[in-house]
């Protein structure tokens, strides 16, 4: 059996402690909007931070926790010059992992959508376009943000076997990929049951 590299343990910690910065409660707090954890869901992510009415915040927090994700794989390509496919995906599953259990917040994060595409487009950027643009565009057709992701990432995976290539072997990205898309829909399990009951709040729409 092949020794696991210890650089690899090292790229994977790093990138966990990347994707747990928690931009949604940081952003939120410096421009006035209280703790975020305290509003609608109580999720650190845009889509939550959008309910206070602040769309700047909301945006800024999509954007650097999508970068977050970009950033934690980029590294990993750049300092593991004999590993870097391995690398990246660790770094790609530990950011997202990061983002939705953040030591930092008593490993209660967000869901990792934001995050979850933005490791995808720095693993491949022609996997990441077409996820992002299912998510937007059922997003915006349904006007339900959890329809969305959950629609993105269900096909996230099967996206990068088509363009990667289905063997562990030869790229490890496709099995990244579906452990990311795992770790997102298990953390919309409650956005699940409401879409199946119809009680999914809208995108905009303010949650009690």
């Amino acid at each position: 059996m092949t020794a696991v590299p210890h650089s690899l343990f090292l790229y994977a910690a790093l990138a966990y402690l990347l994707g747990s910065i928690p931009f949604g409660l940081l952003l939120t707090a410096a421009f006035g909007g209280g703790d975020i954890r305290k509003i609608g869901t109580g999720n650190i992510g845009a889509t939550n931070v959008l309910r206070t009415g602040k769309k700047g915040v909301a945006a800024a927090t999509l954007l650097l926790d999508a970068l977050k994700g970009v950033l934690a794989v980029l590294l990993a390509a750049r300092f593991a010059p004999d590993h870097t496919a391995q690398a990246m995906a660790i770094a790609a599953f530990c950011a997202v992992l990061g983002h939705c259990f953040p030591v930092w917040l008593g490993f209660k994060g967000g869901k990792g959508v934001a995050s979850g595409l933005g490791v995808i487009w720095a693993l491949s950027w022609p996997v990441g376009l077409l996820s992002s643009i299912l998510w937007l565009a059922v997003a915006r057709f349904s006007r339900i943000s959890s329809a969305g992701a959950l629609t993105a990432f269900l096909a996230a995976p099967l996206l990068m076997i088509a363009m990667v290539g289905s063997s562990p072997l030869a790229s490890p990205f496709p099995l990244a990929t579906l452990g990311i898309s795992t770790i997102i829909w298990l953390r919309h399990y409650g956005n699940i049951i409401r879409l199946i009951n119809g009680t999914e709040p809208r995108v905009g729409q303010k949650t009690p």
